[in-house]
């Protein structure tokens, strides 16, 4: 388990890839404008405001996939819990500051996800255009 890395996980960089085949551009590993400083956003699309974080069944407690480890569970369920409090929590505090948050979990279908994805962005940016500066 130490061998997991932080960013750059195989689900993160298809689903980057996925967004970056319908011409979407992100930033990865940031963290997002009137948030917490020590909250970092998986893919961070900063003109539609939107966060989002891509969930590994184990340390994000997937209620489908997620599962504890036969040895230390009371230790692993503490753990695990707190990942998700720390979760909503920070939902919560990018929501507060006007970013839409999307949850992808890893068993999901990525390429789908970043169809899903791209549309919530088209939407976001057009409803945040003036009348006029919208092209004919």
């Amino acid at each position: 388990m130490r061998g997991t890395g932080r960013r750059d996980t195989q689900p993160e960089l298809r689903l980057r890839s996925a967004l970056h085949r319908r011409g979407l551009r992100f930033l990865v590993d940031a963290v997002a404008e009137g948030a917490n400083k020590r909250r970092r956003v998986d893919v961070l699309l900063r003109g539609a405001r939107i966060a989002v974080f891509v969930d590994g069944c184990f340390w994000h407690a997937c209620p489908e996939h997620g599962h504890l480890p036969m040895t230390n569970q009371q230790w692993w369920r503490r753990k695990l819990e707190g990942v998700v409090r720390r979760d909503r929590d920070t939902d919560l505090e990018l929501a507060a500051a006007g970013w839409l948050v999307i949850r992808v979990w890893e068993h999901q279908d990525l390429d789908r996800a970043a169809g899903e994805i791209a549309r919530l962005v088209r939407q976001r940016r057009g409803a945040r255009r003036p009348r006029s500066a919208r092209p004919h």
